[in-house]
């Protein structure tokens, strides 16, 4: 049975307000990818992946072609489309707490010291990992971050909602984040760190999703269902069905690996559409895509390449962000700066309720009010926190794009990313970021670092 959480949790942020609707709230369904570039779509124009069923819901869709995370890091991203908070507010800005960090450090120096790595390896054994004390108390005080602060399905309760969980999660429990059920236990002693058990949607089964919402429609019940597959996530182990079209095409087998794995991801997501127009209620429900940090592959590993994920470059922020209510929402493109700041917001509004007041973000439906924004700000920081009660220790990079100009500006933090240089990048003239003009455009360094310090000025 569904567990429902009766207490609204609040940190300092204020609650939902419920507004009166001007239609029944909608069914959400919230579609979150893991790990894909930004442009590795064939609705984008990508000349070999085959996406035809993403394709398909973005020629109904609302679609912001320049949409963005704050933070291109699987955990944080994910805790900012669950709250509508940037990390430095939300508090997850890592993967994983600092008991990593000094393991990760520790091994390092072991394997400098030791020529073989089969000598490396053990005397790795003898470093902090996933089971000793010290990362035990840090992860849950990560996860306690997700009862602290608001979150989509805890709000969404006011208006009846129920919500389920699947796939990526690294909230512990599926109800520490509000969630009325879900697939993910969390429980780090029995391997729970980023979903266990819900890692098994998409690639294994539907069946969890396809229950949620056949007992929600039965029950006559609004629901949100948060579909986050670890697709097309490493380990890339696509059928052969998908890997056979692209032997033969693609630079490098690694490469032919992870393009049939974004085409294994989209199959899925065909099959989700597909249920919801089984059950009638595709009309009634408001779908959203969004990718949760992006990816350039590796040719020869099964690893990302630089100035993809982790990074504050474009190939690991940007993303196209989906918005698709039948009716409700009219399908166009939109080149307006959007971020996923702003899904929160936006749900809440739709289901009939006013955002938490500390929610930054913009309503997306309103498309010409986006147009309008000045600029999006991001922040990058560590994989393992430095510091779980102090955002800026961990802080690498912040990032600003600002609308008018199409002005990009990347500010390191010299305690994370000593030796980085500011960087600012035209991205009309640019995309690719590949000519640093801070040195011939002074001035726009001047502004955007403004805008930034009236953003995040890092230093709590």
């Amino acid at each position: 049975m569904p567990r429902f959480l009766l207490a609204i949790f609040v940190l300092g942020m204020g609650t939902a307000h419920a507004v009166e609707p001007s239609a029944p709230p909608p069914n959400i369904v919230l579609i979150i990818s893991d790990d894909q570039g930004p442009d590795d779509y064939s609705f984008l124009g990508h000349p070999h992946i085959k996406t035809p069923h993403i394709d398909r819901l973005a020629s109904q869709s609302l679609v912001y072609r320049r949409g963005h995370v704050p933070s291109s890091l699987c955990s944080p991203s994910l805790a900012t489309i669950l709250t509508g908070l940037y990390a430095h507010q939300h508090g997850v800005t890592s993967n994983d707490p600092p008991a990593l960090r000094v393991a990760a450090q520790a091994q390092a120096k072991a394997q400098a010291k030791v020529k073989t790595q089969a000598k490396a390896r053990e005397k790795a054994k003898a470093q902090p990992a996933r089971d000793n004390a010290a990362y035990l108390a840090q992860r849950a005080e990560m996860i306690a971050k997700f009862t602290q602060s608001p979150t989509l399905p805890r709000l969404l309760a006011k208006q009846g909602y129920v919500s389920f969980q699947t796939g990526k999660w690294w909230g512990g429990d599926s109800s520490n984040g509000g969630f009325t059920g879900g697939m993910s236990h969390g429980d780090p002693t029995k391997g729970g760190r980023h979903g266990d058990d819900g890692l098994q949607i998409g690639r294994a089964t539907m069946k969890p999703a396809f229950d949620f919402i056949d007992q929600s429609v039965a029950a006559k019940t609004p629901f949100f269902l948060w579909y986050a597959p670890m697709m097309p996530h490493s380990p890339h182990n696509p059928p052969e069905r998908f890997l056979a079209k692209y032997r033969g095409v693609a630079p490098s087998l690694e490469i032919a690996k992870y393009w049939a794995m974004c085409e294994w991801f989209d199959e899925t997501c065909g099959q989700l559409l597909e249920h919801l127009e089984k059950n009638k209620i595709e009309n009634d429900t408001l779908v959203v895509y969004i990718t949760d940090n992006g990816w350039i592959q590796d040719p020869d590993a099964d690893r990302y390449a630089p100035r993809s994920k982790q990074s504050p470059f474009e190939g690991g922020l940007r993303t196209p962000i989906l918005l698709r209510w039948p009716g409700r929402i009219a399908p166009a493109a939109s080149e307006a700066l959007a971020s996923s700041i702003d899904l929160a917001p936006t749900l809440l509004k739709a289901a009939g309720l006013e955002p938490s007041p500390g929610m930054p973000g913009l309503d997306l439906r309103d498309e010409p009010t986006v147009r309008k924004r000045e600029a999006i700000f991001g922040e990058i920081f560590t994989h393992n926190a430095v510091d779980l009660h102090k955002p800026s220790a961990s802080l690498r990079f912040r990032w600003c794009i600002e609308s008018g100009s199409n002005f990009k500006l990347i500010v390191p933090d010299p305690r994370n990313s000593p030796g980085e240089a500011v960087e600012l990048f035209d991205l009309a003239k640019d995309p690719g970021e590949t000519k640093n003009l801070a040195s011939t455009e002074p001035a726009a360094v001047v502004r955007l670092r403004k805008r930034l310090e009236d953003w995040w000025p890092a230093n709590d």
